[in-house]
């Protein structure tokens, strides 16, 4: 696939994406007041901050998926791993104002002997709504994500597969505050903020290791030793280092050949090994072969 493809399905992706979570920002919002239900309306300020997510990476997106020049001749995927991290920080900073308003309303019925208005079945009907709509976006996004090998898609989708769990959170404590138990109500907000949270964390996580050329998982490595192996002529794997570039990977191998064939022999088996690793494994942007002699 080749970046224009990969931009053009980075930019459809986060169209969609951003329209939805702007419509249901909005219904929650709606949803949240009419309802009177602090734990709608938390999510719906999870949902506003996926839009600003959705822009940044739509915006970061294009510009990743340029080519390569000059002054960047290993390509700029790298600032969509760069540009994750931030959003993995928004992430956890809305978090941690839901979690802190969750808290101080709790702390207000427990402690103050406040009354929490019970929520009203707008608010139950809209959870159960986002539940069904964001386990829909995960999939259409982590699809997209893998076809486009795009890291910032899929912090997109674990973003929708954590407002799942949140909106079930939310859906578990406003059916409990209509059942009287309005101290549920907070404590859902409470859980929603965990999982945003942990969220951000996963993506702040998983896009340092890309940005450090943190090297592939053990079961690449394994198979890339495997491709290179089942060549003809390979005698031995002398050394294999990979790195991480966004979602795509560097992969440097010296290989052992027989010392008796000629120069053009070792070139040819060399080629072959390259051409084979990169056939077989679509997330290698390039892999480099060295021949040493067995």
């Amino acid at each position: 696939m080749t970046l224009v493809e990969e931009k053009q399905i980075i930019t459809k992706t986060t169209i969609w994406t951003l329209i939805l979570n702007g419509i249901l920002a909005g219904v929650k919002i709606f949803a949240g007041i009419v309802g009177h239900s602090a734990a709608i309306i938390s999510d719906a300020v999870n949902s506003l901050s996926d839009v600003v997510s959705n822009l940044t990476v739509m915006i970061v997106g294009k510009f990743s998926r340029q080519e390569r020049d000059a002054r960047h001749p290993y390509g700029h995927e790298k600032f969509e791993s760069m540009v994750s991290v931030l959003v993995g920080i928004f992430i956890m900073f809305t978090a941690f104002q839901i979690g802190l308003g969750a808290i101080r309303r709790l702390y207000d019925y427990f402690i103050n002997d406040a009354d929490i208005v019970e929520p009203k079945l707008v608010a139950l009907i809209v959870a159960l709504a986002t539940i069904f709509i964001k386990e829909l976006m995960y999939h259409l996004t982590i699809k997209a994500s893998k076809k486009a090998r795009s890291q910032a898609l899929a912090a997109i989708a674990l973003d929708n597969r954590s407002d799942v769990f949140a909106s079930l959170g939310a859906l578990i404590g406003i059916g409990g505050a209509m059942l009287g138990f309005v101290f549920l109500e907070p404590l859902a907000s409470l859980v929603i903020c965990l999982f945003i949270a942990r969220l951000g964390f996963r993506i702040i996580k998983q896009s340092f290791g890309q940005v450090v050329d943190e090297a592939a998982c053990e079961e690449t490595i394994t198979k890339i030793e495997a491709i290179a192996k089942s060549i003809e002529g390979v005698i031995s794997i002398d050394d294999l280092k990979t790195r991480m570039f966004g979602m795509k990977l560097y992969i440097d191998i010296e290989i052992a050949v027989d010392r008796n064939i000629s120069l053009s022999q070792a070139h040819a088996i060399s080629h072959k090994v390259h051409d084979a690793i990169e056939q077989q494994i679509p997330e290698v942007k390039h892999c480099m072969v060295h021949v040493n002699p067995a």
